[in-house]
C-alpha cells in the first residue's frame, strides 16, 4: 500500500506498523481528552427513582420495552427509522468507497480517497450550520424532505463519473444532505418524546442506529468475500435509500408541505418562535390567535412540528383555484348555513390527537388591533372533554404592513424594504378547553408583549434609528417650524453630525445634560445632537417653576443646560425668569448654529458625508458605546399629585413606543404630524418629536400649544394630518372663534393624552371642526402610550365593523403591551369586568426612577416574566379588551366609609353646567381635605365670572346628585392652578384649598 504522502509502496509489516502508529497515538489521545472532559461535566440530580436492572438488561426486557416504547408513537419510530437508514447506507458507502476505486480507476492513494471521503465529514458540519439556522428557535421539518432528496440524488450520482475530482462534490453534498435530513429528526425525537421517557427513547435509538449499520458493515463484509462488485453494492443503497426516504416522507406527508411552505417564504420572511416550550408534543390542541394577514396559517404551520388543521371561511375554500392546494393541508372549512358540520369535524380532529388552528376574530383585522372574539370555537370544545384537548393561545406580530395584510397601502409603503421581515409567534400556556372568549382574548393580548420581545431587543438606540431614517428619507423635508422654516433629512443629519461633536467637547465627563427648549426645530437638532454624543438628554419642565427646575437640576447632576435665548426672554416677558446655579454652564442655540453656519468647510464636508457615506460608516464614526438598554433620556414626572420623580427612560423603551404607535396609526408617507407639545412632556418627546422624524412623517412645529391661531394656521398650511394635544390645549381650538373649521379639514387623526378627555371638550371638537378626539392612555413611567382609541373600520367582504374605538374607554393595549387588573394588595388578577388597579406591561415600562431604587421597587412588579408598572388607576377590562378608567386611587375621598371617586364628581358638574347652560369658560376642581368628623370631606374650587361661578353653587345645592357627591364646601379662586402640560396641578390645588381654609 502507498504511504500517507504517496511517494511510495509500503510493502511489509514492519514497513506499515511504523507508518500507522502516530494514527493510534492521536487516537489514544482523543480518548484521553474525551475521558477527562466527560469527568467535567456537572453532576446532576437524578430525576428519577428508576434503577439499572441488570436481569431486566441481560435478559432483553429492557432493550424490548424501549423498542415498544419507539413504536407506540408513530413520529418517534418514524424517526428513528430514518435516522438509521442514513447511517446504515452511509456506512456502507464509506466501507466500499475505497474497494470501488482500486477496481475502477486504479488508485492506491489511501490518503486521496480518504480525503474524498472526508468531504462527506465536511457537508455534515455545513449542512448542521443551514440546520440550525432554519431551526434556531423551531424544528424545520421542511428540511426532512429537503435533505432526504439530496441523499437520494448523491447515491443516483456515484456510478456517473469517469474521474476522482466529482466524488468529492458528490460525498460533500451527500453529508450536507444528510444533515438536513437527520437534525430535524432527532430534533422531532425529543419533542415528541414524554417528559421522563427521553433517555430510554434515546437508547433504543441508538440501538436501531447500530444495529442498521451493523447489518449493512455485515453485508458488505459477505459481498467482499463473495466477491461480489462493488458496483451492486452502491445499487443496494440507491434502493434502500430511495425506498427508505419515501416511506418516511410518504407518512410524514406535512413535512413536504413544509418544504413547499419554507420555500415560498424563507426569501422574504425570518420567523422567530417564542414559548416553543408551550406547544404540547402530543394530544389535540385547539390552537386559537390573533389574524393579521392572509399567511397567518403558514406562519402557524412552519413555527409547529406538527400537521395543523386550518379552519376556513367556506367561501374562501370553494374557489377551485386553491381547493387542491387547501385540501393538502386539510382544512376545515366553515359557514353559517353548515357550522354544525364543521364544528363536529374540529370536536372529531382534536378527540383524535389533532392540531386545529382557528382564528376567533372571524376575519383579517383592518386596523392591526385584535378584533372581537367571535364565541363560535367555543361550540366545538362543548363536545370535549377537558382530558381530550387544550386551548393553546398564540400571538402572530410582524406581517401587519406586509402586502397580505389590510393596512393602508401608504403605510405598507413606508414599511417596505430589501431586507428580510422579521416575523414573531409566541405561544402562550396552555388553557383549559372551555376556555371562554374573553378568557383566550385576555391571554392573546398578553402574549403580544413576547412577541414584540425579539423585535424590541434588536431595536436599534435613537442615534443609530435617526441615521437610518435621514439617509433613507435624504432630501425629503423633515420639519416645518413656524419661526424657523423647514430643513430636509440630509441637511438636519449633517448638521447633527456637527452638533454632536461639539456637544460631545462641550459636556466632556458629563453624561446627563439639560434642556430647556419648546418644541422647535432648534430643539429636534439638540436633542437629536445629544443623543449622538451619547449623551442622556434631560428636558427640563419649564412651566415647573424655579424650585423644580433647580430639584431636577441637583437630581439629574446636570452641569451644562442648552437652551434659547429667544425663548428665554420670551419667558421673561410671560413673568417666568429663571435663574440656574453658578456651576451650571448655560449654552444658547443661537450661538451653536451661528458656529455652524460659519465654518462653511466643516459643513459642506458633512453634507457630503450625509449624502454619500452609507448608514453602517456614519454610524461607526458619530456613534460608539451605547447599548438600546442603556437610558436616553430622563423625564420628571408632571408632579401633578406630589413632587416630580426623574423616570429613566432606555433607548428600547423609546423605541418600542415608537414603533407600537406607528403601527396602530398607520404612519403613511404623506403623513404630517404637529409638534407642539413640549419635550419635557413624554407625550411630546416620544410621540410628537421624535416619531416623526425618525419614522418619515413631516413634523410640523409650533412652539406654543396654547396659541390657537398660530396652531391652526399651521395646520391648515402644511395640511397635518395627525394632531396629538391634551384636552386642555384640544379645548382651546374648539373655544376659538378665530379658529375657522376649514382649518382643521385635512386632520385625519386627533388623539387626546396626557390627562382624561372632558367630554364637553370632545363634543364641542366634532361640533365645530366634525373630527372625533380619539383618547389614549398612559404615563411618563411607561413613555408614555399604553393604550389609545382608534378609527374604526368597515369589511365590506364580510359586512362587518372592526372596532378599534369605545365611548367611555381609553381603548385597547397597543400591541405589545398588556394590561392586568389585579387587587392593589394581593395582586391577584381580577375577572372582565371588575375594577381593580390596573397595571401596564410592555418593553416600553421605564428603566426606573432617578436615585430612587425604593420608589422603583414600589411601582414596578415582576409576574409571569412581565414587568408590570403600577399605574395608580382603578379601573377595568371589558370583554372586548377596551380598558375604562373610574379614577385615580389618589383621587378617592373616603367619606363616612363610602369611597367617592372625585373624577366622578367633576363629571357630574360637567353635566350640571351643560344643562344649566352655565359659561364653559367656568373651571373648577374637586380635592379631598382631611375632616374630623366624616373622616374626608370634598372641596371645590371654582374660578370664572362671579355670577356664572354661583349660578353653578346655586345648580349644585338644587341638584338631585347624592349628597356624598355634593361638595361641603365652594372656594372661589383666581385660577385653577395647572401644569405647563395642560394638567390641573392636583397637589397644588389641594394647597391651595388648605390655605384658603387655613
Amino acid at each position: 500500500m502507498y504511504s500517507a504522502s504517496g511517494l511510495g509502496i509500503l510493502a511489509t509489516k514492519g514497513e506499515i506498523l511504523p507508518s500507522h502508529a502516530p494514527l493510534g497515538f492521536v487516537l489514544m489521545a482523543c480518548a484521553v481528552a474525551e475521558l477527562y472532559l466527560c469527568y467535567r461535566l456537572p453532576t446532576m440530580t437524578q430525576g428519577s427513582s428508576e434503577s439499572f436492572d441488570k436481569e431486566a438488561y441481560l435478559s432483553g426486557k429492557s432493550l424490548k420495552r424501549n423498542l415498544a416504547l419507539l413504536q407506540s408513537h408513530r413520529n418517534i419510530w418514524l424517526s428513528v427509522v430514518g435516522i438509521a437508514v442514513f447511517w446504515s447506507i452511509s456506512q456502507l458507502l464509506l466501507a466500499s468507497f475505497p474497494t470501488y476505486v482500486k477496481a475502477e480507476f486504479n488508485e492506491l492513494n489511501t490518503f486521496k480517497v480518504q480525503m474524498i471521503i472526508g468531504f462527506s465529514g465536511l457537508g455534515i458540519i455545513v449542512g448542521s450550520i443551514i440546520a440550525g439556522r432554519f431551526s434556531k428557535q423551531y424544528i424545520e421539518t421542511g428540511l426532512i424532505p429537503l435533505g432526504a432528496l439530496l441523499v437520494c440524488l448523491m447515491t443516483l450520482l456515484l456510478l456517473s463519473f469517469s474521474s476522482l475530482t466529482p466524488y468529492a462534490i458528490v460525498f460533500f453534498l451527500f453529508g450536507m444532505g444528510g444533515a438536513l435530513f437527520v437534525i430535524p429528526l432527532n430534533a422531532l425525537i425529543q419533542f415528541h418524546a414524554k417528559e421522563g421517557e427521553l433517555g430510554k427513547v434515546l437508547a433504543g435509538n441508538n440501538f436501531i442506529q447500530n444495529i442498521g449499520m451493523l447489518g449493512f458493515l455485515v453485508i458488505g463484509t459477505i459481498a467482499s468475500l463473495a466477491q461480489i462488485e462493488v458496483s451492486y453494492l452502491f445499487y443496494l443503497c440507491m434502493v434502500v435509500a430511495i425506498g427508505g426516504m419515501i416511506y418516511v416522507v410518504r407518512l410524514l406527508p406535512f413535512s413536504l408541505v413544509r418544504m413547499l411552505v419554507t420555500l415560498a417564504f424563507f426569501q422574504r420572511y425570518r420567523l422567530n418562535v417564542e414559548g416553543f416550550e408551550n406547544i404540547p408534543e402530543q394530544g389535540g390542541v385547539f390552537l386559537l390567535g390573533n389574524h393579521i394577514s392572509f399567511v397567518d396559517w403558514a406562519m402557524v404551520q412552519l413555527a409547529l412540528p406538527r400537521k395543523v388543521y386550518f379552519v376556513m371561511e367556506r367561501s374562501y375554500y370553494d374557489r377551485w383555484y386553491i381547493r387542491i392546494f387547501l385540501d393538502l393541508f386539510g382544512v376545515i372549512p366553515v359557514s353559517n348555513a353548515g357550522s354544525k358540520r364543521a364544528l363536529e369535524s374540529i370536536a372529531q380532529k382534536l378527540q383524535e390527537g389533532h392540531m386545529v388552528c382557528l382564528f376567533p376574530e372571524g376575519s383579517i383585522s383592518r386596523h392591526g388591533h385584535l378584533n372581537e372574539f367571535k364565541s363560535g370555537f367555543e361550540l366545538a370544545a362543548k363536545h370535549l372533554e377537558s382530558h381530550q384537548a387544550v386551548i393553546l393561545p398564540f400571538y402572530i406580530r410582524g406581517l401587519w404592513g406586509s402586502a397580505f395584510s389590510r393596512s393602508h397601502t401608504g403605510f405598507q409603503e413606508r414599511r417596505k424594504s430589501f431586507a428580510k421581515r422579521n416575523i414573531t409567534i409566541a405561544f402562550g400556556e396552555s388553557l383549559d378547553i372551555h376556555s371562554n372568549a374573553q378568557q383566550v382574548k385576555a391571554k392573546v393580548f398578553e402574549l403580544s408583549f413576547s412577541a414584540w420581545k425579539s423585535q424590541c431587543e434588536a431595536l436599534p438606540t435613537l442615534s443609530r434609528a435617526w441615521i437610518d431614517s435621514a439617509k433613507k428619507w435624504g432630501s425629503e423635508v423633515a420639519i416645518v417650524d413656524s419661526m424657523s422654516g423647514s430643513m430636509s433629512y440630509t441637511r438636519m443629519l449633517a448638521i447633527t453630525l456637527i452638533l454632536s461633536k461639539l456637544f460631545a467637547n462641550q459636556t466632556k465627563e458629563q453624561q446627563n445634560v439639560g434642556i430647556i427648549l419648546p418644541a422647535s426645530l432648534a430643539s429636534s437638532l439638540c436633542n437629536l445632537s445629544l443623543l449622538m454624543a451619547s449623551k442622556t438628554i434631560v428636558n427640563l419642565n419649564f412651566t415647573a417653576g424655579q424650585k423644580a427646575i433647580d430639584a431636577a437640576i441637583a437630581s439629574a447632576q446636570i452641569k451644562t443646560i442648552y437652551t434659547s435665548q429667544k425663548f428665554m426672554d420670551k419667558l421673561e416677558g410671560k413673568g417666568v425668569a429663571l435663574s440656574f446655579p453658578q456651576n451650571v454652564k448655560v449654552l444658547y442655540m443661537e450661538d451653536l448654529i451661528g458656529i455652524v453656519k460659519s465654518n462653511k468647510i466643516d459643513f459642506v464636508c458633512k453634507m457630503i458625508q450625509a449624502i454619500l457615506l452609507p448608514s453602517f460608516i456614519l454610524k461607526w464614526l458619530y456613534v460608539k458605546g451605547v447599548k438600546n438598554t442603556d437610558v436616553a433620556a430622563i423625564l420628571f414626572s408632571s408632579g401633578s399629585e406630589g413632587k416630580p420623580k426623574g423616570v429613566m427612560l432606555s433607548h428600547l423603551n423609546i423605541m418600542s413606543n415608537i414603533l407600537q404607535i406607528s403601527d396602530v396609526i398607520h404612519a403613511r408617507s404623506e403623513d404630517s404630524m404637529l409638534s407642539s407639545l413640549p419635550p419635557f412632556h413624554a407625550f411630546g418627546l416620544t410621540v410628537t418629536m421624535l416619531m416623526p422624524l425618525l419614522e418619515g412623517m413631516l413634523s410640523v412645529t409650533h412652539a406654543d400649544p396654547t396659541d390657537a391661531v398660530g396652531i391652526a394656521k399651521a395646520v391648515a398650511k402644511n395640511k397635518v394630518s395627525v394632531m396629538c394635544g391634551t384636552s386642555t390645549f384640544l379645548g382651546i381650538y374648539a373655544r376659538n372663534s378665530k379658529v375657522d373649521k376649514m382649518m382643521f379639514d385635512s386632520l385625519r387623526l386627533v388623539v387626546a393624552g396626557a390627562e382624561k378627555l372632558k367630554k364637553d371638550v370632545k363634543e364641542a371638537f366634532v361640533m365645530k371642526f366634525n373630527k372625533e378626539i380619539y383618547e389614549g392612555y398612559g404615563a411618563t413611567e411607561t413613555t408614555p402610550v399604553a393604550s389609545v382609541n382608534l378609527p374604526s373600520e368597515f369589511d365590506a367582504d364580510n359586512w362587518e365593523l372592526h372596532k378599534a374605538s369605545k365611548d367611555g374607554s381609553v381603548g385597547m393595549p397597543l400591541p405589545g403591551s398588556a394590561i392586568r387588573i389585579v387587587d392593589p394588595n394581593t395582586m391577584e388578577e381580577l375577572p372582565v369586568g371588575e375594577d381593580g388597579l390596573i397595571l401596564i406591561g410592555g418593553h416600553q415600562v421605564m428603566v426606573g426612577y432617578l436615585n430612587d431604587e425604593e420608589k422603583t421597587r414600589e411601582v414596578i412588579v415582576e409576574l409571569d416574566g412581565i414587568r408590570w408598572y403600577k399605574s395608580g388607576d382603578k379601573g377595568h377590562l371589558d370583554s372586548n379588551g377596551f380598558i375604562h378608567i373610574v379614577d385615580r386611587y389618589s383621587r378617592f375621598a373616603k367619606i363616612g366609609g363610602e369611597m367617592v371617586s372625585l373624577g366622578g364628581i367633576e363629571e357630574e358638574i360637567a353635566k350640571i353646567i351643560k344643562k344649566e347652560e352655565i359659561d364653559e369658560s367656568v373651571k373648577y376642581v374637586a380635592v379631598a381635605l382631611e375632616d374630623s368628623k366624616k373622616g374626608e370631606s370634598v372641596v371645590l374650587l371654582v374660578s370664572g365670572e362671579q355670577e356664572q361661578c354661583q349660578k353653578l353653587e346655586s345648580a349644585l345645592k338644587d341638584s338631585a346628585l347624592p349628597t356624598l357627591f355634593k361638595p361641603s364646601k365652594i372656594l372661589y379662586v383666581e385660577t385653577i392652578p395647572v401644569l405647563g402640560s395642560g394638567k390641573v396641578d392636583l397637589k397644588g390645588a389641594k394647597d391651595l384649598a388648605e390655605k384658603l381654609l387655613g
